[in-house]
């Protein structure tokens, strides 16, 4: 049965008109305003004080301090002589229905007061209490709403997120990097349209809270800068036209254009070889101008990109970032800039090309806070009046009763995520433990490079429909078991539990291996292949030797003299693949996870290779290994030989495993995250800001 909060958003959404299709060719402080451009053809309260203020100001302006209209024109400023427009967003929701947990379920306002927030459940009751009172109100998301971290989304393909964003009446969405974690045609025909693959009731289409199969979103996505290959159709439409009502009835058009980050086809849980992402100034100030041409005087940019602008979170100071570049760049025509994707959050204005203050905003991540960007638009011409903007962070947080209808739909998923943790899956006949013997190996770590062969020979999936390569069945995988730097795809034990038979239920797979990345096969050399071996060594400023053991599938066999210098311990005669000597100058089907070869985790030799192919997620993919396995049987420790090890001169080098990273609280940092955080966190120093998520 539709919701309370579904049903009021009915109406608002079947005055939407038919978006852009894809396929198309690539061509403050609370209750602060911006000043703005006129609204052409009809006479502006308090004008003359506006020019005033706007000109004594323009000298100094600075970027994050929020513009002030004069008291004269917010007052003659009524619901009468304008048509108010009520812009409500939310961003990087990740799955996070019942709140993230630690610390980032608190954030920082004014004057350093905190306040605990996340929960759809209390989004839903501050959403209802927001909408109040503004029949023109939309209601959207700058991306990254799912694929997300919380176990009661992510071990239902998502669904619960979808279910509970329709409960709540989200209008429109644009598509981030991980709403592309599978594919292109899971976002399109199955979290959109509900087609159920591969199996309906066991990897999608569970049944809701309702009672009834998951029937997609009842929402659309967009991108206008993801195409097919270098500069193909787009993949998702670029733009949407959504129609809000005059006081007399007639409706005026608003254009949102949407920008996923540039970049997202190679990270590397996005990664995706047949997809590219286009400039996005290029890409906006075209959709600007062709929705311009149709007549669309108010236009909107939702960015899956960001910036950082300090801790306040209705504020910004100091800001720097992709967005902020984009934002001073963009066409003059873009009324309000809506950013996510860096889990940051400000509220400010910054000034467009003509020197004329618009919105600046970001929204925090898990669903910490809601921006309101309210509108107002000349009734006769539809343009925004800039000057009477005015943009809200608001704070989610839980000292409101909670929505029931969303706290049912919470308090259903954690059920079903309860019984899906403990449903058998498997058996296993020893223990799988990350102890590594003198040469770094580990029967968790064999596990895990058995699991990735098997990944990158698995026949042909239509659904990933990115792929514009030909799958060739990896003919060797390796995976980091201890990684130079970033993290370990291999996240824990799996023990034997003899009092069950030794059970491997679904939970206990899915905690074991996994970050949320692809398998991907593709073409390396032997020489790069050997080279990789190489890097497991390297040696510290201090002189210390360092060994990051990379596991090798089973039908690989290699010994490493402990006594050779760094970058001279492997000789290529002694890697076997299927027992015949490794030839450097031949290429070799290899199959990895995305992030080592993509070389977040520090062996740089294997991001060279040719022709990939993204293969099934990590977590969903051992599932289906163990699943299709039946039972599991530790194999010996013995792919792996250090010669020399024992006498004068011997260094096998130091493992060190990498860091569990907490929040400020203690609280782990959840892996998916932890990943990217690890992975970029060299290029966020650099740059003075956060990793982006």
């Amino acid at each position: 049965m539709p919701g309370v909060i579904t049903q009021a958003k009915a109406t608002q959404r079947s005055r939407s008109s038919q978006p852009g299709r894809p396929g198309q060719p690539a061509h403050g402080q609370p209750g602060q305003p911006a000043h703005g451009r006129p609204a052409h053809g009809r006479p502006e309260p308090g004008r003359r004080d506006f020019l005033t203020t706007l000109g004594a100001a323009a000298a100094t302006f600075a970027l994050g301090v929020p513009a002030r209209a004069t008291a004269h024109a917010r007052d003659a400023a009524t619901a009468a002589e304008y048509v108010d427009v009520q812009l409500l967003d939310i961003t990087d929701l990740h799955g996070y229905l019942q709140g993230a947990p630690g610390s980032n379920s608190v954030i920082v306002g004014n004057g350093g007061r905190s306040y605990t927030v996340g929960g759809v459940a209390y989004m839903a009751a501050h959403l209802e209490r927001l909408r109040d009172g503004h029949p023109n109100s939309l209601f959207f998301t700058p991306g990254d709403a799912f694929s997300g971290w919380e176990f009661d989304a992510a071990a239902f393909a998502d669904e619960p997120t979808i279910e509970a964003l329709n409960r709540m009446g989200l209008d429109f969405a644009t598509a981030g990097n991980h709403e592309f974690d599978k594919s292109p045609a899971m976002l399109r025909r199955h979290m959109e349209q509900g087609v159920p693959f591969p199996v309906e009731g066991r990897d999608t289409s569970f049944t809701d809270s309702s009672g009834l199969r998951f029937h997609g979103a009842d929402f659309r996505y967009y991108s206008a800068n993801l195409v097919r290959g270098g500069g193909g159709a787009t993949v998702l439409p670029p733009y949407n036209i959504e129609r809000v009502l005059t006081a007399d009835g007639r409706e005026l058009p608003i254009g949102f254009i949407h920008l996923t980050a540039v970049g997202s086809e190679l990270f590397p849980g996005s990664y995706q070889p047949g997809l590219a992402t286009l400039d996005e100034v290029a890409t906006a100030d075209h959709y600007a101008a062709l929705l311009k041409s149709q007549g669309v005087n108010a236009i909107v940019l939702s960015l899956h990109d960001g910036a950082v602008a300090g801790t306040d979170f209705n504020s910004g100071a100091d800001p720097s970032g992709p967005a902020l570049d984009l934002a001073l760049r963009v066409s003059p025509d873009i009324d309000a800039i809506v950013t996510g994707h860096w889990h940051t959050r400000f509220n400010m204005m910054v000034p467009d090309p003509d020197g004329v203050p618009r919105p600046f905003v970001e929204a925090g991540c898990y669903g910490q806070v809601i921006n309101e960007i309210n509108l107002r638009l000349d009734p006769l011409t539809g343009r925004v009046v800039r000057e009477l903007t005015v943009s809200t962070n608001h704070p989610n947080t839980r000292d409101v009763a909670p929505h029931p209808e969303l706290q049912e739909v919470v308090t259903y998923w954690a059920g079903q995520a309860a019984a899906r943790d403990r449903t058998p899956l498997g058996r296993q006949s020893g223990s799988f433990l990350r102890a590594r013997n003198t040469a770094g190996e580990s029967t968790m770590g064999n596990l895990a490079a058995d699991w990735a062969l098997w990944a990158g020979g698995r026949p042909t999936d239509p659904e990933n429909d990115a792929n514009v390569h030909p799958n060739v069945p990896a003919q060797l995988a390796v995976v980091a078991a201890a990684p130079r730097v970033g993290q370990a795809v291999v996240a824990g034990d799996l023990v034997l539990d003899p009092a069950s038979g030794g059970t491997i239920t679904f939970g206990s797979a899915w905690r074991a291996i996994g970050f949320g990345d692809p398998i991907v096969s593709a073409w390396v050399s032997g020489q790069r292949i050997h080279d990789a071996l190489e890097e497991q060594w390297t040696t510290t400023e201090s002189g210390e030797l360092r060994f990051a053991p990379l596991a090798v599938s089973r039908n690989v066999r290699y010994t490493f003299d402990a006594r050779g210098p760094v970058g001279d311990r492997v000789h290529p005669e002694e890697v076997l693949v299927d027992g015949v000597p490794l030839d450097l100058g031949r290429r070799y089907r290899l199959a990895a996870p995305s992030y080592t070869l993509l070389a977040n985790d520090g062996y740089p030799s294997l991001s060279a290779f040719e022709e990939p192919y993204r293969h099934q997620r990590d977590f969903e993919s051992f599932v289906a290994y163990v699943r299709e396995t039946g039972v599991l049987a530790p194999q010996p420790r013995d792919r792996v030989t250090a010669a020399n090890a024992a006498g004068a001169g011997a260094d096998v080098g130091v493992v060190v495993d990498p860091p569990v990273l907490l929040l400020p609280d203690g609280t782990p940092v959840p892996r998916p995250e932890a990943a990217i955080i690890s992975a970029d966190r060299p290029r966020a120093a650099r740059g003075g800001g956060r990793p982006p998520c």
